[in-house]
């Protein structure tokens, strides 16, 4: 039978596979549980984009799998079995909480986060706050050149070049001294370091293995989101850093599209440390399921571990905080919407993104028309196209609803910090974005000091100085293409 293509009948064929991809999106997307948000933008995006969409589905929609899940939890539940039950225990009895009535609010935070995700809080901590990346990377490769049992690297981003070649060599001749080196990086954020970067290294007894895949693959499922995001270093047992920088030299600064890098981190020597080495161990033996490397056994190093109270007034207590899609607590969200609600005076965050879910977005809206002061600092240039649009969008409306929001001009800011009251702060790897909130691994530590509190503050108005604040008529005067790539990209921000 001779077909004839008239118009006609070309209309109907497309209407009929269109159909069918309405179908097919629709048995996509709700096959496994989302949120709502994100089930809209995956269907605009799979009925809107025909084939194109589900190749984007492909590499940025799918969920972890339950195998993987499942595996997640019970290496996290091993290590609450024998750190977590002493640690309720305390709280019970009120030996865990900061005692002074003055630090009501960190008597609340500390509760949220041992419910959330059973985060232990320490004291005795010392902490040490860098900006600046060249000034972080050297004296971290000194305390690795230092380091005499241990050394516990785990990354987003492990670059091979100048930089990583640097921290690398620090390892290798740690590992060469009989040191316990172990390095865990993710593959997406490490684009073009493969396991072929640390073959020295494992030639001289140290280890090294990308999250939740095998070791010798460069890609083992095409799948971009589910990111091992943390940013961790332990040495020794006493040395730890969390925060925002990355392994690689455009932290440095030096990267001609970014120009200068404006980063926070913390170096902790205290009980903290042991706290983030069980953070590592989590994530580490969670990936030797599949590439059969030796597990950390964290039995030694805990015998005999108590919890202490203060000893110095300057010291810090702090909670080591994790989240990730492994669980539906979302504790570092949460932790960051107490804060922002609890507020008397003022909020200071920093961060990269800012695509904030609807709870912390009407918390925000609610402290500034309550007269709280909530100042946010952004950049002055995308790293991500869509993203950036969608940030420029949520800066827009917050900003006409009280919000303060700076753009800071001086390079590219990717601190994640917040920092509220006398003792109130944060640092660490979250940004404030839907990613960070539900799809990537993070880890932050909540820190409840006066110090520490007024440095991270200080260093936000610093970074006032050479920053913008916007303004609706800055908004009012953008052009309309603009103006539409922000709604479309607020559109996709559920999955961006």
């Amino acid at each position: 039978m001779n077909i004839v293509w008239t118009w006609d009948v070309v209309r109907r064929i497309i209407e009929v596979l269109w159909l069918i991809n309405i179908g097919f999106a629709i048995w996509t997307v709700f096959r496994t549980r989302r949120d709502i948000a994100s089930t809209w933008a995956w269907l605009l995006v799979l009925s809107g984009l025909p084939v194109i969409g589900f190749i984007i589905y492909l590499f940025v929609g799918r969920k972890l799998s339950s195998d993987d899940i499942f595996s997640i939890r019970a290496e996290q539940e091993a290590f609450g079995k024998k750190l977590v039950k002493r640690q309720q225990k305390l709280v019970r009895s009120h030996q865990l909480l900061v005692p002074h009535g003055k630090l009501a609010r960190a008597r609340q935070l500390i509760s949220l986060s041992l419910s959330l995700d059973r985060a232990v809080v320490t004291f005795n901590n010392k902490v040490r706050v860098f900006t600046d990346g060249h000034q972080l990377f050297d004296k971290m490769i000194d305390d690795i050149n230092h380091a005499q049992k241990q050394v516990y690297v785990e990354f987003y981003t492990f670059y091979a070049d100048d930089l990583g070649k640097r921290v690398l060599k620090a390892l290798e001749a740690a590992a060469k001294r009989g040191v316990t080196v172990k390095v865990l990086y993710d593959l997406s954020g490490s684009r073009g370091t493969t396991y072929r970067f640390f073959a020295h290294l494992e030639e001289l007894g140290g280890d090294a293995q990308p999250f939740n895949s095998k070791s010798n693959k460069r890609i083992t499922t095409p799948r971009l989101n589910y990111h091992l995001h943390r940013k961790i270093v332990v040495i020794d047992q006493q040395i730890g850093y969390i925060g925002g920088f990355n392994i690689g030299d455009q932290y440095l600064g030096i990267a001609p599209k970014f120009g200068y890098w404006r980063d926070t981190h913390l170096r902790i020597v205290g009980q903290a440390v042991m706290m983030l080495m069980v953070r590592f161990a989590m994530d580490w033996n969670t990936t030797c399921r599949k590439t059969n490397k030796e597990r950390v056994d964290l039995t030694a190093a805990f015998e005999g571990f108590q919890v202490e109270q203060p000893t110095d007034e300057d010291d810090v207590a702090m909670q080591i905080v994790s989240s990730g899609p492994d669980n539906d607590n979302f504790a570092i969200r949460r932790e960051y919407e107490s804060i922002i609600s609890s507020a008397r005076k003022y909020v200071y965050i920093q961060t990269p993104y800012l695509i904030p879910g609807e709870p912390i977005l009407e918390s925000l809206v609610i402290a500034a028309r309550s007269g709280i002061d909530v100042r946010i600092m952004i950049p002055c240039m995308p790293d991500h196209p869509f993203v950036y649009r969608a940030t420029e969008y949520y800066a827009k409306y917050l900003v006409n609803n009280g919000v303060k929001v700076y753009k800071y001009n001086n390079g590219f800011i990717h601190a994640k910090t917040m920092v509220s009251g006398n003792n109130l702060a944060s640092v660490g790897s979250a940004n404030q974005d839907y990613r960070s909130y539900r799809l990537n691994f993070e880890a932050n530590a909540f820190a409840y000091s006066e110090q520490l509190t007024a440095e991270l503050k200080a260093a936000f108005e610093r970074d006032m100085e050479q920053s913008t604040l916007l303004t609706p008529e800055y908004f009012a005067k953008q052009s309309n293409w603009r103006k539409f790539k922000q709604y479309f990209s607020r559109l996709l921000s559920p999955i961006l």
